[in-house]
């Protein structure tokens, strides 16, 4: 299937649909370890958020604790953002999306902040099905603290002065799937392009996305035998389709051939399309997904792609009858119950 996206304009100076340049997505200069994934997935971040022509002031960046929790000072410096406490990210996003419905909420967590101290937030998080891109950037380490194993490690894993993992890893896709997440993917920070297509894709989702990103760490987790290096997940990836997303915005046009490839609508009439590669999969499929993860662990073969969607979902603000209009919009009469009402409510309790 090859998609074609009609756009007159070239170079630098080139504008979206907001009137905007890739330049206006751009943020702080990254003081991470040169080669670190966080700084490739941080790049494609904003790519994404420039090819959506999505405002930088509707987007609200939040984060934890850790070399992952940094990345959000590295893109986009005209959002909101907010760096919270170490795991306690889920409970930040909850409060401003549900107070402000308009923001566009995206989180970079890394494997501890989310697999380890912050697990029980995530699968809260999860299961209320709030409207965020939830990005994890997994490499295995805590890189902040130099180098200890995170709960993603993999089993027997070896870290130069620490010695050998003895535990089995915490999987955040199969973690997201048992919570009933409705968008899952796997990605690898070595595959910008796929990355990007994905994190397009869950800015257009309307529920929580999550997006678990390989993120080698150059200093602490190097290993070449390591499951989080760039050298085993460029040997080892195994895309399960190629993927493209269509703004609905765009003009385009289609050439491809029947029974080739798979269109997923979601909430705001974009497109996301899946070409076939490896294997007839279907990301609609929770079981297929569930089998996917178990037979890729066994082979240990890195499977990236959309593992599963479900746009059928009610986000939280839905769930909880929420007014459209923002809650930070309303005015102190709106607010406050009237004494008529409140009357009511105590003779009710008679």
């Amino acid at each position: 299937m090859a998609i074609r996206v009609e756009n007159k304009q070239s170079g630098p100076s080139r504008t979206n649909l907001m009137g905007l340049t890739r330049n206006d997505y751009k943020g702080r200069p990254t003081t991470l370890c040169q080669g670190c994934g966080h700084n490739s997935i941080a790049s494609q971040i904003m790519a994404a958020c420039y090819e959506n022509s999505i405002p930088p002031e509707k987007v609200i960046k939040i984060s934890g604790i850790g070399c992952s929790s940094k990345s959000p000072a590295y893109f986009m410096s005209r959002s909101h953002g907010f760096n919270s406490l170490h795991g306690r990210m889920p409970s930040i996003a909850t409060g401003a999306v549900l107070v402000n419905r308009e923001l566009i909420a995206i989180g970079v967590s890394g494997d501890g902040d989310t697999a380890s101290i912050g697990i029980g937030q995530f699968i809260h998080l999860l299961r209320r099905n709030l409207p965020m891109v939830y990005i994890v950037e997994n490499n295995g380490v805590y890189g902040l603290t130099k180098g200890q194993f995170s709960a993603t490690a993999d089993k027997v894993q070896v870290l130069k002065k620490i010695g050998e993992n003895p535990f089995f890893p915490v999987d955040v896709c199969m973690e997201a799937l048992i919570a009933n997440c409705g968008f899952v993917a796997r990605s690898f920070a070595g595959d910008p392009k796929q990355v990007k297509e994905l994190i397009k894709a869950a800015l257009s989702f309307n529920g929580t996305a999550v997006l678990d990103i390989i993120s080698p760490c150059v200093t602490f987790n190097n290993r070449d035998e390591s499951t989080k290096s760039y050298a085993w997940g460029k040997e080892h990836e195994i895309p399960i389709h190629d993927v493209t997303f269509v703004p609905r915005y765009d003009e385009i046009a289609v050439d491809y051939e029947p029974g080739e490839g798979t269109e997923v609508e979601l909430h705001d009439g974009s497109t996301l399309m899946l070409k076939k590669l490896e294997q007839d999969y279907d990301p609609t499929d929770r079981k297929a997904a569930i089998m996917l993860l178990e037979e890729t662990r066994a082979r240990q073969v890195l499977a990236t792609g959309l593992i599963y969607i479900n746009k059928d979902q009610p986000p939280l603000q839905e769930v909880e009858e929420l007014v459209d209009t923002p809650l930070t919009r309303l005015r102190e009469e709106d607010l406050r119950p009237s004494p008529e009402s409140l009357l009511e409510v105590l003779e009710s309790f008679r």
